[in-house]
């Protein structure tokens, strides 16, 4: 069950998390506590659900970075050592079991399109990988999620 105080600091955090060398500190003052109050219950949270990631948004094509959207085709018995797989490249931004053909999609970015090729080689080589189909991004989409809680 969220507290009055979880709900002020997840407000806060999701889009208004001060740039300070101790942030944290920052925000205890803002609530009217400790720090280390603030470190403990966004660690509760983290280790209950709540928050899932906590870190920056970049404009990875101002970085000069490719994105794509990858769909795999995993045998089943192989979904969970393919996904680890994927995950252990630093361009994958997430990666998410579906349903249908495709059971396996990714979000990959790369400094250059040969990079990512070499990667994507990798990946259709991997044991289990039937079928992949790469999805480059063309257009950029501003997908920004605040959830208000009272």
């Amino acid at each position: 069950m969220l507290t009055s105080f979880d709900k002020a600091l997840l407000n806060i955090v999701q889009t208004d998390l001060p740039l300070a060398k101790r942030p944290f500190a920052e925000l205890a003052a803002r609530l009217g506590t400790e720090e280390a109050a603030v470190l403990e219950r966004l660690q509760y949270l983290k280790d209950n659900g709540y928050i899932r990631r906590m870190g920056p948004f970049f404009d990875s094509t101002k970085l000069g970075y490719t994105g794509t959207l990858v769909a795999v085709k995993v045998a089943p018995e192989k979904l969970a050592d393919v996904a680890r797989f994927i995950n252990d490249y630093p361009g994958v931004t997430h990666n998410y079991e579906r349903e249908g053909e495709f059971n396996l999609w990714f979000a990959l970015l790369t400094p250059d399109l040969s990079l990512q090729e070499q990667i994507l080689a990798s990946i259709g080589a991997r044991e289990g990988v039937e079928k992949m189909l790469n999805l480059p991004a063309t257009k950029k989409y501003k997908v920004s999620v605040q959830f208000k809680l009272e």
